[in-house]
């Protein structure tokens, strides 16, 4: 019992002070959550940490180039799994913002998300394409219900499979 006391004590008395100081001499302890003032005061940290929708917009969009470039490739599998993971992505963005909900359920999730999912479920490269057309044309009809439809003017929209080609590619 005596040889576990003494390492013990030996560690309380070297490693408090240590842990009590922070990581390096005259650095502040890191705590930007714990120092808050309050619950209220950490939850809108984290509220303000975690954005609005344009972080799940931002990862939508990655996940649809990724679909395009799974297409290109004739990898089926990967495409679908990016399209299941945009649902998820779209369904957390409105538990941020819940205002859009109604038009993402309306547009994309209700319908054409189950639409998109069986063309590319069908390892059909002309069924897979059209799939990620209606996916395209989802989205842009999304940001015009939500009054953004600059949203649509950039090269994330231009992709498109070339016409002729065996696999695809960007158009």
């Amino acid at each position: 019992m005596k040889r576990l006391i003494y390492p013990l004590c030996f560690l309380f008395t070297i490693g408090t002070p240590v842990l009590a100081s922070g990581d390096q001499v005259g650095e502040k302890p890191r705590g930007w959550l714990l120092e808050a003032e309050s619950d209220a005061a950490r939850f809108a940290l984290i509220q303000r940490y975690l954005r609005g929708f344009d972080q799940p917009m931002w990862e939508v969009g990655e996940r649809y180039r990724s679909m395009h470039e799974a297409l290109t490739r004739s990898n089926f599998e990967m495409a679908q799994y990016q399209w299941e993971k945009i649902r998820t992505t779209v369904e957390n963005g409105y538990l941020k913002r819940p205002k859009r909900q109604a038009n993402a359920d309306a547009i994309l999730l209700n319908n054409t998300w189950e639409e998109v999912n069986t063309a590319l479920r069908s390892g059909e490269p002309e069924q897979a394409w059209a799939g990620f057309d209606k996916a395209r044309n989802a989205c842009m009809a999304c940001h015009a219900a939500e009054s953004v439809p600059y949203m649509n003017d950039q090269p994330l929209f231009e992709l498109r499979r070339e016409v002729g080609s065996a696999k695809g590619s960007q158009g």
